[in-house]
């Protein structure tokens, strides 16, 4: 790979940057360098990132942020899960630590923002501080989790499970990734073992706070102009498998009458799953992106549907009541088709409420840089979510561009990333 075509990240993250955004220690330039080592790290053809969790890649990215991490003065360490951990001491060490920071690992030819950006403005609070000469009362810890993405075993947020003990063992010895190796050999690849993951489990005390920056991954702060937002909440998933079963026939020789179409049925369903959401409140959403039909012919009347809901809410008891919605829509749907109808849970995952003092005093400290505060709730899932079940968490999101994650196109200006790193920077000071 040529220089030119490795820099080309750094060069288009400081063309037209605001160069006023460099004080207090912070550094744009410095941090576009690193979000274009870290690109470069497992880079596509496409130009995008593929460092899936507990691979060589997710393991270079690693090595680089300790790197950094010695050269700011952290003592740098890693757990038996593979998460790498840098702490700077506070003029307090016994006091608990503030945490901040997030992953390295990717999906499949993704972008360059997701999670790395996390690390890296948890890792230029540091080098800010540094510069200044400012030591923080309570320890600083930047952390890095291994396999948040999931990429592997379809089913991420490995690293911070171990973290806070939230895993079953058994379960994950059977995974096995698409080359068929299992969770353990994958942690072998990689000098991890299961003995290991099993005891990364932390004592949660030791740590005051998590804070997560993250991309948005959606468009609402590209809409209202601003350069970040405050999260209220971490949606918690409910997956759902629902069946229609009625009877396959052929196409030409079965009356309109006498049809049990379960495709006719589940097409219903999907269109009025999409209302009920609206009924709950503003931050609840369901999704049908799955369907099986069978026997899927062109001649043959649906006699099976299979179809796979999300649910998601930042509330438990309106996501929990919108579930039952969703069920007792299905088997009315049923019945008015003369259909069976059963249903699996998948999944149930408990949503994250962010502490309304948190996210005051995060709006507080956006509006004291003369921005506006802007609040808006998480749809996907992060580590943040997983250390949210043991201590509190908060989390700033940066603006994305069109909405678009987990692809090549994934962008965030540089001026919104330090943007935010300057209010990550001052929120942290502000609970010393």
């Amino acid at each position: 790979m040529n220089q030119k075509k490795t820099n080309l990240l750094r060069e288009r993250l400081l063309h037209g940057y605001n160069q006023e955004l460099d004080y207090g220690g912070v550094s744009g330039e410095r941090i576009a360098d690193r979000l274009n080592e870290i690109a470069t790290i497992g880079r596509t053809e496409d130009g995008g990132s593929n460092r899936p969790g507990y691979s060589k890649e997710e393991v270079a990215a690693q090595n680089k942020v300790a790197m950094w991490m010695k050269n700011a003065g952290l003592e740098v360490k890693e757990d038996g899960a593979g998460n790498l951990i840098g702490r700077l001491e506070g003029k307090e060490a016994t006091r608990p630590a503030i945490m901040s920071g997030s992953h390295v690992d990717s999906v499949p030819n993704g972008g360059h923002f997701d999670g790395v950006l996390g690390v890296i403005a948890a890792l230029e609070v540091v080098e800010a501080w540094n510069t200044i000469g400012y030591q923080p009362t309570k320890p600083f810890e930047v952390v890095v989790f291994a396999d948040e993405e999931g990429a592997r075993f379809n089913g991420g947020l490995n690293g911070s499970e171990a973290m806070i003990g939230n895993f079953n063992m058994e379960e994950k010895k059977q995974l096995v990734d698409k080359e068929g190796y299992s969770f353990e050999e994958v942690l072998k690849q990689v000098q991890l073992s299961v003995e290991g993951y099993q005891n990364a489990k932390r004592d949660m005390n030791e740590i005051e706070l998590f804070v997560e920056v993250h991309i948005e991954q959606g468009k609402q702060l590209e809409k209202e102009g601003l350069p970040c937002g405050v999260v209220t909440g971490i949606a918690g998933p409910c997956w759902l498998e629902l069946t229609f079963l009625g009877e396959a026939g052929h196409a030409g020789n079965t009356p309109m009458k006498d049809r049990k179409d379960a495709l006719v049925a589940a097409s219903e369903f999907i269109y009025q799953v999409n209302k009920l959401p609206k009924e709950m409140n503003d931050t609840a959403v369901a999704t049908i992106g799955k369907q099986l039909v069978e026997p899927n012919g062109v001649n043959v009347i649906p006699g099976k549907v299979t179809l796979y809901v999300d649910i998601r809410d930042i509330y438990q008891n309106t996501r929990d009541v919108l579930v039952d919605n969703v069920l007792n829509l299905a088997e009315a749907i049923a019945d008015k088709h003369h259909l069976m109808f059963n249903y699996v849970e998948k999944t149930r995952v408990k949503p994250v409420p962010i502490m309304s003092d948190k996210q005051e005093l995060l709006a507080e400290t956006i509006e004291e840089m003369d921005m506006k505060p802007y609040k808006l709730p998480s749809g996907a899932g992060h580590d943040a979510m997983i250390i949210g079940e043991k201590v509190p968490v908060a989390m700033l999101f940066v603006q994305s561009k069109n909405g678009i994650s987990h692809n090549p196109l994934e962008w965030s200006d540089l001026s919104d990333c330090v943007q935010t790193i300057h209010v990550l920077k001052n929120f942290v000071e502000k609970i010393q």
